[in-house]
């Protein structure tokens, strides 16, 4: 079955554009013209990842981005924010809203199916033969795609268990974060660090006491702690 991307943007020419290299990438694809169609579409054609614009009439996109997350029907479905918008604020607050990526207009559309093919990759259950990691109440089941603490399931998106995982497996050495960037995100080029701090930020307090197991290496990034 091929993958469903829901595109959400008020503008024809963009969907259009999209769709078209999309579906020549082997992607199903879905539209959605403003804030309230996506919720509606994202919740009955259950999409395996949402290209979102956030200057939407009425129910712009960051809000859009802030229902789907708080929606366990829609919490873990990856997301990547299109906008005309460049600031460093407002990419910053995409991704604190829950954003997995942004990408800003004018786009590559060869850039943006490649960040599609590989953000997708992230949310793909590992083999079998990888191991689990569980370091104190924390436990990471990496073939299901589950974080537990104490027993109780963390809801994580796609880039938040590998970044996790990632840093899990190799707890105990410091990862910049560039190289986090190129491991986690697949980025060929880095130009935004800033990135992995805003996950990092929203997996720790989503992590509760689990979170004293990540810790930060000040100027150069971030290490997971033995117990």
């Amino acid at each position: 079955m091929k993958p469903k991307v829901l595109i959400v943007d008020d503008e024809p020419d963009v969907v259009e554009l999209v769709e078209f290299n999309l579906r020549s990438a082997g992607y199903d694809v879905v539209s959605a013209n403003d804030g309230a169609e996506a919720l509606r579409k994202a919740r009955t054609s259950q999409p395996d990842l949402i290209l979102l614009d956030v200057m939407l009439p009425e129910l712009d996109g960051m809000e859009v981005c802030k229902i789907l997350r708080r929606d366990p029907a829609t919490a873990s479905v990856p997301i990547i924010m299109l906008t005309a918008k460049a600031a460093e604020i407002d990419r910053v607050l995409g991704l604190e809203l829950g954003a997995d990526d942004y990408v800003t207009k004018p786009f590559s559309p060869r850039e943006l199916v490649l960040r599609v093919k590989a953000l997708l990759r992230r949310g793909k259950p590992v083999e079998e033969k990888n191991e689990n990691v569980q370091v104190g109440d924390l436990v990471i089941d990496i073939p299901r795609h589950q974080v537990t603490v104490q027993g109780h399931r963390i809801e994580l998106t796609a880039t938040e268990f590998k970044l996790l995982t990632l840093l899990a497996q190799r707890r105990g050495r410091v990862q910049s974060r560039e190289q986090l960037l190129q491991d986690v995100w697949e980025y060929e080029n880095i130009f935004d660090t800033r990135t992995v701090d805003t996950h990092m930020r929203r997996l720790r307090e989503k992590m509760g006491r689990a979170a004293r197991y990540l810790e930060t290496v000040r100027g150069i990034g971030y290490r997971f702690l033995d117990e």
